[in-house]
């Protein structure tokens, strides 16, 4: 069993061919590759104190003159994670800055030389991370302290609402969230298998392999059991992994999000997620925060879970490309400017 992941992940991962091409490529095609590169910000690295480690974060301010801005706090989805996200997140950063708002990001515990495992995180683990991050924003004279807020895909659906409630935030960007995780996991499974066009016995064997696993979460099961169980076919599973998904399988930000009531809250929602059910999604986020009436749905029909343009994700050579010539175009129509009104309209 899988939890919704990869969020702007495989896609963007892509970007990391930049050097590479770059070095292959003529003088004029190197160029237009530079250029699409080239973000309207200015980026620093920054470490910052959480209890008994450090931070490696990234700041990325706007070239606006100005002496303070607000700032959007970046929180990964699953995964080994660095703070850019292999670079995917620069162009919602440049976003961000045409706004008047700087960007935090941190590398993930363990990620490119960052003391500590992301993998012995709890979700609560993750939220005192963000809320220490905003501390330390706080203090800094360059950052307007009462214009911080959050941005989050998927797995972070279940982190954004604890860091609300320890910590006051301006505004919530919630990209692709998950809300229960069980739930959302069963979800992926079938989604994926009705993508692969798996017959009606590989569903049902998948679906039993499924609950044989969900059973031994429920009895805490170690990874020598959950290894004996499925006779060594662990599929990647790795020990870290199963305590990870063992500690964290029971999320459920259906309580936590009351956090967000009456906070500013853009639910921006893929037309094909295959790891998320974006329906349910949507019914939750509605009845819990619409009462408030700082709910604002996006809708991107031809978005993955990525938010990744789908023409573009099921080309592996068209994402390449599109990375390395416009990297912006990776993104949903609308998608980079959508968060940029939400963020001058005030919400911050």
């Amino acid at each position: 069993m899988r939890p919704p992941t990869r969020p702007l992940r495989r896609a963007l991962r892509a970007l990391t061919w930049t050097l590479v091409a770059v070095l292959a490529m003529a003088a004029g095609p190197t160029g237009v590759v530079l250029w699409q590169h080239s973000y309207a910000m200015d980026e620093q690295r920054v470490l910052i104190r959480h209890g008994g480690h450090t931070l490696h974060g990234v700041l990325a301010t706007p070239r606006d003159g100005r002496t303070r801005h607000g700032l959007v706090v970046y929180l990964h989805g699953d995964g080994p994670l660095d703070a850019t996200h292999d670079g995917g997140y620069r162009p919602l950063w440049e976003a961000n800055a045409r706004a008047g708002y700087a960007s935090l990001s941190w590398d993930k515990p363990g990620v490119d030389g960052a003391p500590g495992n992301w993998l012995h995180q709890s979700m609560d683990d993750r939220a005192d991370e963000a809320a220490a991050a905003i501390a330390w924003a706080r203090a800094r004279p360059d950052v307007d302290g009462a214009r911080i807020g959050l941005w989050g895909a998927s797995q972070a659906g279940w982190v954004l609402p604890k860091v609300a409630a320890r910590t006051p935030v301006s505004f919530v960007i919630a990209v692709s969230p998950a809300v229960d995780w069980l739930r959302q996991g069963r979800y992926h499974l079938l989604a994926e298998l009705r993508a692969e066009g798996a017959p009606p016995a590989r569903v049902e064997a998948e679906v039993a392999r499924s609950d044989a696993v969900r059973r031994l979460l429920r009895r805490r099961a170690t990874f020598e059991e959950y290894t004996a169980a499925v006779h060594g076919d662990t599929r990647g599973m790795t020990a870290d992994r199963w305590r990870f998904i063992s500690r964290n399988h029971t999320a459920d930000a259906t309580r936590d999000l009351h956090a967000l009531r009456g906070v500013p809250v853009l639910l921006t929602l893929a037309g094909h997620d295959v790891n998320v059910d974006t329906a349910d999604t949507e019914r939750v986020y509605r009845r819990i925060l619409d009462p408030g009436r700082a709910l604002t749905v996006e809708h991107y029909p031809d978005a993955t879970h990525a938010m990744v343009r789908h023409s573009v994700e099921r080309s592996e050579l068209r994402t390449v490309l599109t990375a390395l010539f416009r990297p912006r175009a990776l993104f949903a129509d609308r998608f980079l400017e959508d968060q940029r009104r939400f963020l001058q309209g005030g919400h911050g």
